[in-house]
């Protein structure tokens, strides 16, 4: 099952390094504490919706993108069987992303999905009530560069 706590915590935490900044800048410009910060960026803790407003705003994200992106990874994740609700115990034979001798040895593996070539999740099956999901963005390698000098 996917945490919603652990996808709000991992787009946090993608934000906050793609813009190069430490969670102590973060943290202060949210007014909330360091360790509370990491604890949510790592899924432990759920943020209230006044205090992801704060983390948003110290982001110079707007709320609603957040949750759009969030949702974004949700409605993947719901596409692919066995990730949103409780499996069985004996597991499934999962399509690999990583060569088996990378794979876990509890027999789990790793499923990737990309929705419209922008974005690509990969689920991680930790136990049958616990999944980890990954997303990351992807950009088009046909962008142009443009350089001033």
């Amino acid at each position: 099952m996917v945490l919603l706590r652990r996808v709000i915590g991992d787009a946090l935490r993608a934000r906050r390094q793609g813009q190069h900044r430490t969670l102590r800048e973060v943290s202060s410009a949210a007014n909330v504490s360091l360790g509370y910060l990491s604890e949510i960026e790592r899924g432990h803790k759920e943020p209230s919706s006044e205090l992801l407003a704060a983390i948003c705003d110290a982001l110079g994200a707007r709320l609603s993108e957040l949750l759009r992106e969030v949702s974004d990874t949700v409605a993947l994740a719901e596409q692919m069987p066995g990730v949103l609700v409780p499996v069985a115990d004996k597991p499934v034979e999962p399509t690999p992303v990583a060569p088996p001798a990378v794979r876990k040895a509890t027999n789990r593996g790793v499923h990737q999905v990309t929705s419209d070539g922008s974005v690509a999740v990969q689920v991680r099956q930790d136990s049958p009530l616990k999944a980890t999901l990954r997303t990351t963005r992807v950009r088009p390698a046909d962008r142009d560069v443009v350089c001033a000098a």
